[in-house]
C-alpha cells in the first residue's frame, strides 16, 4: 500500500497533527460549512480514516494546498471531504488525489466508493462524473446552512487500471 506519492512538484502524503491548522484553513476557504479543527484532529485517531494532504514544493518553500479524508468501511471507500486551495483548482490535482486515495483504499480491500456532494458544487460534480461516479439518490435539505440537497454518488467498482492511468497522465 503506497501511502505517499510524488508527481512533479506535488507530494501526496499522510496528514499529520502539524498539518491541521493549514487543513482547517483550506476547508474554511472551500466550504460554507467547514469542518471544525477538532474534527480533523479526531480523524487522525479514527482507525477507519485515511487522511492525506497535497504538499506543493519548490526550491523556496513547501505548502499544503490540498487535503482529503476517506473512510474505509468494510469494502467501501467513503469520500468524506476533499479541499484544494483555490489557486490550484482545475489543474488535475484533485483528480490525482482522488486516484491516490482510491488506489490505497483498493489495496486495503475496498471494491467500491461513495460520497455526498452539494447539488450546486458543479466543479466537484464534474470531477466525480468524469471518473465514473454516478448519482444514486438525494438527501433532501442535507446542508444546514442553506438546506441544499446533497446528491449521493456511487462508483460501483474501483478499477485500479483506470486510476493508475490518471496518475500516469498527470503532467504538472
Amino acid at each position: 500500500m503506497k501511502q505517499e506519492r510524488t508527481l512533479g512538484h506535488i507530494h501526496i502524503r499522510p496528514m499529520t497533527i502539524n498539518d491541521i491548522s493549514e487543513v482547517t484553513h483550506l476547508d474554511q476557504e472551500s466550504f460554507s460549512l467547514p469542518w471544525p479543527q477538532r474534527a480533523f484532529e479526531n480523524e487522525l485517531l479514527n482507525p477507519m480514516a485515511r487522511n492525506w494532504v497535497v504538499e506543493l514544493s519548490d526550491e523556496h518553500q513547501k505548502a499544503v494546498v490540498g487535503s482529503m479524508i476517506l473512510w474505509i468501511i468494510i469494502d467501501e471507500a467513503h469520500i468524506a471531504t476533499i479541499a484544494l486551495d483555490k489557486r490550484y483548482r482545475r489543474k488535475g490535482i484533485a483528480k490525482v488525489l482522488l486516484a491516490h486515495a482510491l488506489l490505497t483504499a483498493y489495496d486495503e480491500g475496498a471494491i467500491c466508493s461513495l460520497l455526498e456532494v452539494r447539488r450546486s458544487n458543479k466543479a466537484a460534480l464534474a470531477l466525480y462524473q468524469s471518473t465514473g461516479f454516478y448519482e444514486v439518490g438525494v438527501r433532501k435539505k442535507y446542508y444546514s446552512d442553506n438546506h441544499e440537497d446533497a446528491l449521493l454518488m456511487n462508483l460501483d467498482k474501483i478499477n485500479p487500471e483506470f486510476w493508475h492511468r490518471i496518475l500516469e497522465e498527470y503532467i504538472p
